[in-house]
């Protein structure tokens, strides 16, 4: 158990490291506007409440508009639940709290309606211990009509119990001649219809909306902050990489949150090695899209909404992804003698006779030796997580011959073998992520694309040498004060290898 400890202990010390900040911005739907109103205004339900403002604060407004939801619901014969509002929660950092409260409340929610141009009713608040500070911003999918559409019947009109729209009276009516109950008459002359509101801005239900609205809060909010440690950045859905979810308070779902965000940093440790292992950013991209993207959709349209199938479909991305790896690592590991970027050495000195422009580097050398000293150790840890892979690998092809009474016992010390192994595997996946943050690279992807910029910018200042090197020899057939500076043997003996 010592061993299993011991582990559990490095397990420990990675959820100590910080992780880049990304803002978050959650939407959903409201089937009853008016009592999620009262809740977030309320100060009795709200532990610290500090602000309330709204670009439309007649309740009057938003229980009209509750109505005509549900009556336009009603009229399409929609499956479902009619929605009356959608209400966005957006986090903000510590930093702007010390904002004017009133002041933070009306710049975000007067922006939202600049933007869109509808009506919202926002909350300031903070959770009760004081570590989530937030909005509530509750919008109207339809405007308010500068005049009402009002429409008068020309003649009797008939509605079935569902509220449809007959042709005669006598579609309404039971066997013995009387209207049935839910049914009714709207006679010559009365209103039966009266529009105060817009159609739906079908903007808000696309997905690329919840998208917009996060870049405009994000930029919003990385304006007002002081401290550069306090700016957000948004999570591109495109990157490889999975986001982590917030778990709110009191949701019945934390558990299960909990579970998909290790699950999740799981994958996200993987792709950080598969980056350090080679495999391209495309390749992991597409394996994310086929293996989590497309099978989470599939999932969805055979079993519903099943959020405890999650864990299970990242859990087989991340085999697929492992196998990518261990391909390219066992590739590696048959391949040729590694080659080896060496830095030129200038042996020679400068001639006043000699007219040609030595090339500059355009970029430090200790810092792509950095750069190059951390790409050894990244590639050490992950050499270390395949000799792992390798042992579990034998062990488990030992554990299938482990079958019967007599080899019970050699079975359950195979089983303990390669459970710990399971563990030192995914601690040594963290060490990858540990070492990048340590170095303040936020991923594997930052890293390498500093890394091979710095290659590139290398290597054209290597092939500018050796052209550069190639014209000063030239120039010995041609300038006698040159022999005795330049020995082209000498110098093709210090020609770049890769």
């Amino acid at each position: 158990m010592a061993a299993f400890e011991e582990l559990n202990v490095a397990d420990k010390k990675k959820e100590m490291i910080a992780m880049p900040r990304h803002s978050f911005i959650q939407m959903t739907k409201l089937h009853n506007v008016m009592g999620r109103i009262d809740y977030i205004t309320s100060t009795v339900k709200q532990e610290n409440l500090y602000a309330i403002y709204a670009t439309q604060p007649l309740r009057s407004f938003w229980k009209d508009l509750a109505k005509c939801n549900r009556e336009e619901f009603a009229k399409s014969g929609t499956i479902g639940k009619y929605i009356e509002a959608r209400e966005l929660i957006i986090a903000l950092p510590e930093g702007l709290y010390h904002y004017e409260h009133d002041y933070l409340i009306k710049h975000f929610a007067t922006d939202f309606k600049k933007k869109y141009g509808v009506d919202c009713y926002a909350a300031l608040h903070h959770n009760k211990r004081k570590t989530n500070f937030h909005i509530h911003l509750i919008f109207a999918e339809r405007t308010k009509l500068e005049k009402p559409v009002v429409k008068v019947a020309s003649r009797n009109m008939f509605y079935d119990e569902s509220g449809k729209h007959v042709r005669t009276k006598k579609e309404i009516l039971d066997a013995s001649g009387d209207i049935r109950n839910g049914c009714k008459i709207i006679r010559k002359g009365e209103v039966y219809e009266k529009k105060e509101f817009s159609i739906k801005d079908d903007r808000f239900k696309q997905d690329s909306f919840l998208d917009e609205a996060k870049v405009l809060f994000t930029n919003e909010i990385n304006q007002l902050v002081l401290r550069e440690e306090d700016k957000l950045k948004v999570f591109d859905k495109n990157r490889p990489y999975l986001a982590t979810k917030k778990i709110g308070k009191n949701n019945p779902m934390e558990e299960q949150i909990k579970a998909d965000n290790e699950v999740r940093q799981e994958w996200n440790r993987t792709v950080d090695r598969a980056i350090v292992s080679g495999v391209s950013e495309e390749d992991i991209s597409k394996i994310r899209k086929d293996e989590i993207t497309k099978k989470i959709r599939d999932s969805i349209d055979l079993y519903g909404d099943r959020p405890d199938l999650l864990a299970s479909i990242i859990k087989l991305a991340i085999s697929v992804l492992e196998l990518l790896i261990n391909r390219i690592m066992l590739a590696m590991v048959g391949a040729a003698e590694k080659i080896v970027d060496t830095v030129v050495i200038d042996k020679w000195k400068s001639s006043d006779n000699v007219k040609l422009l030595k090339p500059k580097m355009s970029f430090p050398v200790a810092k792509f030796q950095r750069l190059t000293d951390i790409d050894i150790e990244l590639q050490k840890i992950n050499n270390t997580i395949f000799e792992y892979q390798q042992q579990r690998s034998n062990l488990k092809i030992e554990l299938l011959d482990c079958k019967g009474m007599l080899k019970s016992g050699k079975y359950a010390e195979l089983k303990k073998q390669i459970d710990i192994l399971d563990i030192k595997i995914n601690n040594t996946k963290g060490n990858i992520s540990e070492i990048l943050l340590k170095y303040g690279y936020k991923n594997a992807k930052e890293f390498y694309t500093e890394l091979f910029k710095a290659r590139e910018e290398k290597t054209r200042y290597e092939e500018d040498y050796k052209d550069w090197l190639e014209q000063c020899i030239n120039m010995k057939f041609d300038t006698s004060n040159c022999n005795s500076i330049f020995n082209e043997k000498e110098m093709r003996s210090n020609d770049i290898t890769r």
